[in-house]
């Protein structure tokens, strides 16, 4: 599963630190994945399932959110740190929803429910840390490509997803940026109408041809180029040496543009499959210079975000805190 690094103008985890993080999740959800099928394996997985890293500690802390609040200006400062500290354990939980247990019948399934969960964990890791939060635009739960993106990809694939980058005091939204061991791709995608064709130019406008209909869509190849552009920029500054790949995805139609750019990848509904496995099996662990290279386009994005106070902290458990979370 890749990881989302960047959504939208959202604080992340990965800001934080990008050397701890992809590291972490990486094993984290290896050490879960296998308790989890152990447990279906042997007809367990009916019975709640809580995994974290430290199960066994701090089992005295059983008390609400609430109660602790109700308490919180009562206890002293040293009260008030341990309780900190148990909070920050408590994100890098994961609580396996096993109430579909019993109609899981494969292997297959079992990893798709568990993919599905992490995916909404992930927005949730992607939108928060310790001390901040963002408000996450709820479409994102129901982003087919963001979903496919993440769930499709290796875990040592960096993912930044629409993310807004603070340039000369101006906001500049990018599309998506796939950062692999090897490389860093900048993607658009062009996807609407099922075999939908279309017809690429120089000009500002290609073709799309649908049916018996013709209609003008912006060139995509505008925003590759200024995708690449802003990321060359950032990687010459920051001394990051990842080559640079440019693509056009358009996985359920055609592009008719015989000549096109030779720096730029057209990959439509026939040569999809081929570069989705390629890009697959490549396998490599998660490498120095791609997080250098992460951390250079980090420090150069846009956060919108609220500060974690007693004041917000009622909303906030209101919303979310009955579900557990998995510190990835």
């Amino acid at each position: 599963m890749a990881q989302l690094i960047k959504l939208q103008d959202y604080v992340s985890r990965y800001e934080i630190d990008i050397f701890k993080y992809p590291i972490q999740f990486v094993r984290l959800k290896k050490q879960h994945w296998t308790k989890v099928f152990d447990l279906w394996k042997n007809g367990y997985l009916h019975e709640p399932v809580e995994l974290c890293e430290w199960e066994e500690q701090e089992n005295d802390e059983k008390k609400t959110w609430k109660n602790r609040l109700f308490h919180l200006f009562k206890r002293e400062k040293e009260e008030e740190e341990r309780d900190h500290a148990v909070d920050i354990r408590r994100e890098e939980e994961f609580a396996f929803d096993s109430s579909r247990a019993e109609a899981i019948t494969s292997e297959q399934e079992l990893k798709q429910h568990f993919l599905d969960q992490l995916f909404h964990f992930q927005l949730k890791w992607a939108s928060s840390t310790f001390s901040e939060k963002s408000y996450v635009d709820l479409s994102y739960y129901s982003d087919e490509t963001l979903r496919f993106l993440l769930q499709r990809f290796p875990d040592t694939v960096l993912l930044m997803y629409h993310p807004v980058f603070k340039l000369k005091k101006a906001p500049v939204d990018l599309e998506v940026l796939l950062i692999t061991p090897t490389h860093l791709w900048c993607i658009t995608f062009l996807e609407e109408e099922n075999e939908a064709t279309f017809v690429g130019s120089k000009d500002r406008f290609w073709v799309k041809k649908w049916t018996d209909t013709e209609k003008k869509v912006l060139n995509p190849l505008i925003s590759l180029n200024r995708m690449e552009h802003i990321v060359t920029s950032i990687f010459k500054k920051a001394s990051v040496e990842l080559p640079i790949q440019k693509a056009v995805i358009c996985r359920n139609g055609y592009i008719d543009y015989p000549t096109a750019p030779y720096d730029v990848k057209l990959i439509d509904k026939r040569v999809f499959d081929e570069w989705f496995q390629h890009m697959r099996t490549v396998r490599s662990p998660l490498k120095h210079m791609q997080l250098k290279g992460a951390k250079s386009l980090l420090d150069y994005c846009h956060t919108t975000s609220f500060k974690r106070n007693s004041a917000v902290l009622d909303m906030d458990i209101e919303e979310h805190w009955d579900e557990e979370e998995l510190e990835q």
